[in-house]
């Protein structure tokens, strides 16, 4: 069991009540400005036997992260924020998600690879200081999407950089192809430290439970196996009750299950 959730107590009993191996807490920036909670939690965390990740916040001030973003106060925010969250990582023992951008950001536009090389050298910059706990996950749309041909071989090959592949938006940005998908996941493979799963229509940022989207997850299965993941799917009202990642971890297990008897 796998789950992800936020910093609110309510919420951590909930998912602590499935003994979960993996919890990942989604950080806004409000959380940012109480470490010593999200320091408390992740021990919480620790003394349940639970690894901890975190996730970089989304927005600051309303507006979408972007390593590049041309707002001169949301890229400070993006490298102090970036600061922050790798120094209690270290201290903590946890790790932390990270985006390079977020869909319809400036990084969103001009898709070549000059702009790809320069998003690397805005990458190594945070690595520099974060490489041994930040994982980078990939946008729908982007630089830093496999929709962007250059994205493997121009930025994470030659920065060895560990990934975070979120399956869904993978297949969004390979069109819905899961033979696309397919590829993009062997060729990652090796920089794959962490993964998000969750089904989609490969359409739109969807977020579903599994088996309730198009992605072929009995093809995913062997790809991601041995590897840290969680269920990250979207969840209704205030977020604290996580029975569809739940469900989404038995759908998961089935799959293993056929596959099992499949090869008897």
């Amino acid at each position: 069991m796998r789950l992800k959730g936020n910093l609110e107590q309510k919420n951590v009993d909930n998912r602590l009540s499935y003994d979960p191996d993996i919890m990942e807490f989604y950080l806004s920036e409000q959380d940012l400005e109480s470490p010593d909670l999200i320091r408390d939690r992740i021990r919480q965390l620790h003394r349940r036997g639970v690894k901890p990740y975190l996730h970089h916040p989304p927005r600051y001030r309303g507006e979408y992260l972007d390593i590049l973003s041309g707002n001169p106060d949301v890229r400070r925010y993006y490298h102090e924020s970036s600061e922050l969250l790798a120094r209690i990582c270290r201290e903590e023992r946890a790790a932390c998600v990270i985006h390079a951008h977020y869909a319809r950001t400036d990084s969103c536009t001009d898709i070549t690879r000059e702009r790809t090389i320069l998003l690397r050298e805005e990458i190594r910059a945070v690595a520099a200081y974060a490489r041994e706990v930040f994982v980078w996950e990939d946008s729908t749309e982007g630089l830093f999407s496999y929709g962007n041909p250059y994205l493997i071989e121009e930025l994470i090959v030659p920065l060895e950089l560990p990934l975070n592949v979120d399956v869904s938006h993978a297949f969004i940005a390979c069109g819905g192809d899961n033979g696309r998908l397919r590829d993009v996941l062997e060729r990652t493979q090796a920089y794959a430290r962490y993964y998000h799963l969750v089904d989609s229509m490969g359409i739109e940022h969807d977020s579903l439970p599994l088996g309730q989207g198009r992605i072929d997850w009995r093809m995913v299965k062997p790809l991601v196996q041995g590897k840290d993941f969680i269920f990250e799917i979207a969840l209704a009202g205030d977020h604290s009750d996580c029975t569809p990642m739940v469900d989404s971890a038995h759908y998961f297990a089935q799959v293993e299950a056929e596959d099992r008897i499949a090869a008897k």
